[in-house]
């Protein structure tokens, strides 16, 4: 018998609680016992993004979100700044293209957060562009890029919004969206929110609202205006997700018994104790500047593949974490500490990588980097 570890960055591991809540009978989505289950997800999702704005829940993984964002507030023809610091700011340049919309990329090398002074420049040079996009968490690369200072910048700019994928931040990230003025931000149920996929998450300012009106952009699924309609009343536009969202509700009441702080700060603490576990092992972080709390990215030791290490995490001890995509891919592997993650998750890991690397031929001293995420984790 294998007994299996889920950890990635997503899907991420589901709580029991969870579970039971979704495996209670379907409701209809249009009949009364409905209403107050939705009510109790838009008021619960506020919470999560500190925001007095309604939260719009959509049947669709993150990416579903993230086109809305791009139709709903755009017109072909208009030009966007997209930040391209991985596979998923990458992401962003492809979805505006799909509706014709200009792009400019301010291109990051992978490791490495943007500066918002060169974001800043940009826009002071060209102050045509309409939209800001960027990630919170590239999870490609383990970066968390500081939206709270893109938050300080676009405000200052009448015609331009800021849209923020906090997708694989969320949760392990304090995101204060009405507070650092983001204007668009998009989540994802199979993250930190503990939950299947099959979910995004979308917030809106009266800023981004009005720009909706004169978006131009073809949308019929993804119409954001209906969807707030539809959620006034405390249904969705389309079929909802009834199953999903009692889960989501069942998470949040989590969330909110462990309280917000507690909850970034255990994040905070379960990546920095497999930060530390991973350089007492002897390997170098792939992240150069400001790592994420979601997801550890680990350069594989020169002569070593790092899908190969990845692989055999699963195929030896039932641990899936994740490999490098596109330019890392073989130069790294990633270790995701979100959402129902706790001490013991991450001392799994690093032994899990302490007997993958022992097995390769790495001259790592087993328990080093146990010893030091202990040390991390007991304080």
């Amino acid at each position: 018998m294998k007994k299996k570890y889920l950890l990635a960055p997503g899907p991420t591991p589901i709580p029991p609680e969870v579970l039971m809540a979704m495996s209670m009978p379907i409701i209809h989505h249009r009949a009364p016992d409905f209403i107050p289950v939705l009510d109790a997800a838009k008021k619960g999702l506020q919470w999560l993004y500190q925001t007095k704005n309604d939260v719009l829940i959509l049947s669709a993984s993150g990416t579903g979100g993230m086109v809305g964002t791009v139709n709903n507030f755009l017109s072909p023809g208009d030009k966007a700044l997209v930040i391209n610091s991985g596979k998923f700011g990458e992401r962003w340049t492809k979805i505006c293209r799909a509706y014709s919309i200009g792009v400019e990329e301010i291109k990051v090398d992978w490791g490495y957060t943007v500066k918002p002074e060169e974001v800043e420049s940009v826009l002071r040079k060209d102050p045509s562009f309409k939209a800001v996009f960027v990630q919170a968490c590239e999870t490609s690369t383990g970066v968390y890029h500081d939206v709270k200072s893109l938050g300080e910048i676009v405000k200052k700019l009448k015609n331009t919004i800021l849209v923020v994928d906090a997708i694989s931040a969320l949760v392990a990230h304090d995101i204060r969206t009405d507070e650092w003025e983001i204007d668009v931000m998009v989540g994802g149920s199979q993250k930190g929110i503990m939950l299947p996929p099959g979910l995004a998450f979308v917030s809106i300012s009266d800023k981004a609202w009005k720009m909706s009106e004169t978006s131009k952009a073809p949308r019929f699924y993804f119409n954001f205006k209906k969807e707030k309609e539809a959620l006034a009343k405390n249904q969705t536009n389309f079929t909802s997700p009834v199953t999903l969202i009692l889960g989501l509700n069942q998470a949040l009441n989590m969330l909110k018994e462990e309280g917000l702080n507690e909850v970034f700060r255990r994040h905070t603490i379960l990546a920095e104790a497999t930060r530390t576990a991973m350089k007492a092992i002897g390997l170098e972080l792939y992240t150069k500047e400001s790592p994420s709390n979601s997801v550890t990215a680990v350069m594989a030791p020169d002569g070593y593949d790092g899908q190969v290490i990845y692989k055999n995490l699963r195929e030896k001890y039932g641990i899936t974490a994740a490999g490098g995509q596109d330019q890392a891919k073989g130069k790294i592997f990633r270790i995701a500490h979100l959402g129902y993650a706790d001490t013991f998750d991450v001392i799994t890991a690093v032994a899990g990588v302490e007997m993958v690397l022992k097995g390769m031929g790495y001259p790592v001293k087993l328990g080093n980097g146990v010893a030091a995420a202990e040390e991390i984790l007991m304080k």
